[in-house]
Formats: C-alpha cells, structure tokens, sequence
C-alpha cells in the first residue's frame, strides 16, 4: 500500500502541506512545479486570467528560472498548466 502525500504549497517550506482555511488554490499541472498548489487568495480575476510566473530552481533555465503557468479556456478554474520556462 502506498502513502497518500499531500502536495506542497507553493512558496511554503516543503514540510508545509496544510491549506490555510478561507484561501484559494489551484493545482499546477505538468511542468517543474507539477503537483503544487498555488494560492491564488490575493489575485483579482484579471490576474488570475493572466496566470503568473513562478520562480523555481528546477527550470530549463537552471536556478532562478520561472515557469509559466495559467488557466485554460476550457477550464478557468484551474488547474493551471505549464506553459514553458522563461530565464
């Protein structure tokens, strides 16, 4: 049997897997934060149409890169998809 593991937190420490109650998350889906959850709490609706650029140390660009990542038409809501790495 395998051990349920809840996913990270974005920008949390990595022990830190608990969602705060009243906040927002979407899932980051493919790419090098694939698993996460965003809190997207803070973002105006423009803002979360936009998606963001998420700072990470494993992206194509090495340490320090960030990853694109944003909703789909299909589906707004989340969760967000990885669009590619940008230096």
């Amino acid at each position: 049997m395998t051990e349920h593991t809840r996913p990270r937190i974005y920008g949390a420490d990595h022990t830190d897997t608990d969602t705060r109650p009243g906040h927002e998350y979407v899932q980051l889906d493919g790419g090098p934060l694939d698993g996460q959850l965003l809190d997207v709490t803070g973002l105006t609706a423009d803002q979360r149409t936009a998606g963001a650029y998420l700072i990470t140390p494993h992206s194509t660009y090495g340490p320090g890169g960030c990853a694109s990542y944003g909703p789909t038409f299909s589906r707004p809501a989340g969760p967000w998809v990885w669009e590619g790495d940008t230096p």
